[in-house]
């Protein structure tokens, strides 16, 4: 099954990725910039994802993406992990944000980042 150690172990395998502590959770960011939380009950980790794109999520989708109320104005989605079909999907769900945190430099110098491309480690 996949856990929060997964989310840790691949967030931290995406270039230039550094975890820090805020209001007591890990989170991890690029640039300065958070790209994904794992909130402390450790059974879902949160994204960024514009809000079109997390209604029509949620929508298709509603036992796996969620948003808490205190997050609804936000351009984030939880992701409950026990709801995801493997590590790929978890890979694909965290280099999307990892791309919109990301600087323009830093995503054109890893092309297999993009979508479409080879997402290997």
């Amino acid at each position: 099954m996949i856990d929060d150690e997964d989310v840790r172990r691949i967030a931290l395998s995406l270039p230039e990725t550094v975890e820090k502590e805020a209001w007591s959770m890990p989170t991890f960011r690029v640039a300065g910039k958070m790209y994904v939380t794992v909130p402390d009950d450790r059974t879902s980790f949160a994204v960024r994802c514009p809000r079109h794109e997390r209604t029509e999520l949620i929508a298709a989708e509603p036992e796996k993406f969620w948003v808490p109320p205190h997050e609804a104005g936000s351009a984030w989605v939880r992701v409950r992990l026990a709801a995801l079909e493997g590590m790929d999907e978890l890979r694909d769900i965290l280099v999307d944000s990892w791309r919109q945190a990301a600087p323009d430099r830093l995503a054109e110098r890893h092309p297999e980042l993009r979508p479409g491309g080879a997402a290997g480690g």
